[in-house]
């Protein structure tokens, strides 16, 4: 199911908290709205499910608006933060419920949660109720409750963020496999930028009830449009610096900073002066002092993280730059070492300030 978002505005106290939002989201994908507390994600998931009335514009299930339908026209399936089972009825029967309310046949419904449940390997836990399960098994239930009825949409609000670490990724990859398998339409809203890369198709970063970027993962991390973007997506160094020319779409500029001169990358046109550069840590490769061009550092902190080390270095002009290095060799300099920083023009980004 394609869904169509034009021009959507919702408001709240006669204030608009989303204004005139679009985008297309493809049948079948996972689409993901990624951002901090407070940014519209979660209204905006509330809008297209019909739980938050629109202000103005259009929201497409196909080529049916279904903006002004009440929640429980819209063949919508919902999976919650807090995974709202019923806590006095089993297993079973909460995953049975959207079923019944559609009045499907009871042998129907039997053989739909049954296979289901099995599906996602809580079988044998048909009749425990959700205080017997543990934050995952109920995370699978409250997941295989929306997909039962077959939805045309699913829509998921930080399904994820109640379980440790090790269970968020476990549930992360069954989520993957069902929606891939049933080929749902869906809407992951996050504010775990790791979850949003891994988990979508493409993603909308929002900020302040607005899109300021979408595009695929690849995109949002290796080109971000701002310094807002860079900065949310993964871990980047947003360095100040100046260019004494123009540089168009594409082409190579060579930068001022504070640490001295580097070559960057312009994704977008840009007009000679103030520019912000984005510096990956596991961009940014060291050398031993007079090892080679590059900028001259200082090691002033370093951690060890098994497959990898991060480093902070501390260029002339007070400038700290945080390196993250693996492969054979990555813990080779300790606190206190001159090193060289080598940066490939392809992957400093400059972009607008």
């Amino acid at each position: 199911m394609r869904i169509g978002i034009e021009d959507l505005a919702v408001a709240y106290d006669a204030r608009r908290v989303i204004d005139g939002l679009s985008v297309a989201i493809e049948p079948g994908s996972v689409f993901t709205l990624l951002g901090p507390s407070g940014c519209g994600k979660t209204t905006l998931l509330r809008a297209i499910a019909g739980f938050v009335p629109v202000a103005a514009g259009r929201i497409l299930f196909g080529e049916r608006d279904v903006a002004r339908l009440p929640a429980h026209r819209r063949n919508i399936g919902m999976v919650f933060q807090d995974y709202a089972l019923f806590p006095d009825k089993t297993v079973f029967d909460n995953v049975a419920y959207g079923l019944r309310a559609r009045n499907v046949a009871e042998a129907e419904t039997r053989a739909r949660v049954g296979e289901a449940l099995e599906r996602v390997g809580l079988g044998t836990l048909a009749d425990r109720v959700p205080a017997a399960l543990s934050g995952g098994q109920r995370q699978r239930v409250a997941l295989v409750r929306a997909l039962v009825i077959r939805p045309d949409v699913l829509l998921m609000d930080e399904p994820l963020s109640n379980l440790d670490t090790k269970l968020r990724h476990q549930v992360r990859e069954t989520i993957g496999e069902l929606q891939r398998e049933a080929g749902i339409t869906t809407l992951f809203v996050t504010h775990d930028q790791e979850e949003a890369l891994a988990m979508s198709d493409r993603i909308a970063v929002m900020n302040a009830g607005r899109f300021e970027q979408v595009g695929t993962p690849a995109e949002i991390y290796r080109t971000p449009c701002s310094a807002y973007v860079a900065d949310f997506i993964g871990a980047a160094n947003i360095v100040d610096a100046t260019i004494a020319s123009a540089c168009e779409a594409g082409g190579l500029a060579t930068a001022e900073t504070r640490g001295g001169r580097v070559a960057a990358r312009c994704p977008r046109a840009l007009p000679a002066g103030a520019v912000r550069l984005v510096l990956r840590p596991e961009d940014i490769s060291l050398a031993p002092a007079g090892g080679g061009d590059g900028l001259a550092g200082r090691i002033a902190r370093r951690q060890y993280l098994g497959s990898r080390t991060s480093y902070a270095i501390e260029l002339a002009g007070g400038l700290r730059l945080s390196v993250d290095r693996s492969g054979e060799g990555h813990d080779r300099f300790a606190i206190g070492d001159t090193v060289a920083l080598l940066l490939d023009p392809a992957r400093c980004l400059a972009i607008a300030p």
